[in-house]
């Protein structure tokens, strides 16, 4: 029977936990804090999807899954996540381990496999939480994979989530977030994406989010060094 269950594999409960805990995370929120989404129309029913965000806060990947409802997402997340007990929510809930701040091939071609069968990836370019609020500089990585793969972009807005600091907080003051969802960007795959090609899909991922996040939330100054591109990376939370 022990067999049985090892050949099973935890990724066979991946999909019921990950739809039970997204489901009972909308409830709480709608009962303890006052949260908002806007354009969920916008999501595409079907096929290849990069759901794309600022970063707040460390329950940014789960309040985005429960945004966006209708499609299960997955999201990378830093590797020291996956040490027990904490790892095993984190496997069951389907993310993927990511090795931050280098050229993780491993993570990057697990993230193009979701895309070509037709899956929906969650990606935080900036690759981890902002400690000012603003929308920091942001890793290449994204922008490669949606190349690559010619999955579609749909970019979203998180504003509020760093005020949710504690489950204390949340019952007391009652904090107020919203999640904005943008119109998707559609492309056409390219084998080889050029650094000119990956630039500029960069830095229209970035307007797209910034466009939709209140003034407090830019960069004081939102020219070229708000887009700032790493050098290695995908983005991840973090």
């Amino acid at each position: 029977m022990r067999q049985r269950l090892k050949n099973i594999g935890w990724r066979t409960f991946a999909p019921t936990v990950y739809w039970s805990l997204t489901w009972l995370l909308r409830f709480l929120l709608t009962v303890f804090v006052r949260w908002n989404v806007t354009g969920r129309e916008r999501v595409p029913k079907s096929g290849a999807l990069m759901v794309v965000a600022n970063h707040l806060n460390n329950g940014d990947p789960p309040i985005l899954g429960a945004a966006i409802a209708t499609r299960r997402i997955r999201f990378m997340a830093k590797v020291e996540l996956f040490k027990m007990p904490l790892g095993a929510v984190i496997k069951l809930w389907d993310a993927f381990p990511v090795k931050r701040f280098e050229a993780d091939i491993g993570a990057m071609l697990a993230a193009e496999r979701i895309l070509r069968r037709g899956g929906v990836l969650g990606m935080f370019p900036e690759g981890h939480r902002s400690r000012t609020g603003y929308m920091g500089p942001v890793y290449s990585g994204t922008a490669v994979i949606a190349l690559r793969t010619g999955a579609t972009i749909l970019p979203c807005a998180i504003t509020g989530s760093e005020n949710l600091s504690s489950p204390l907080q949340m019952l007391i003051k009652r904090a107020r977030f919203a999640v904005s969802i943008g119109e998707p960007i559609k492309l056409e795959a390219v084998r080889r994406p050029t650094d000119e090609q990956v630039s500029e899909l960069t830095q229209r991922i970035v307007a797209a989010i910034q466009a939709q996040l209140p003034e407090k939330y830019l960069p004081p100054a939102t020219d070229s060094e708000g887009v700032t591109l790493e050098a290695n990376g995908a983005g991840n939370p973090g």
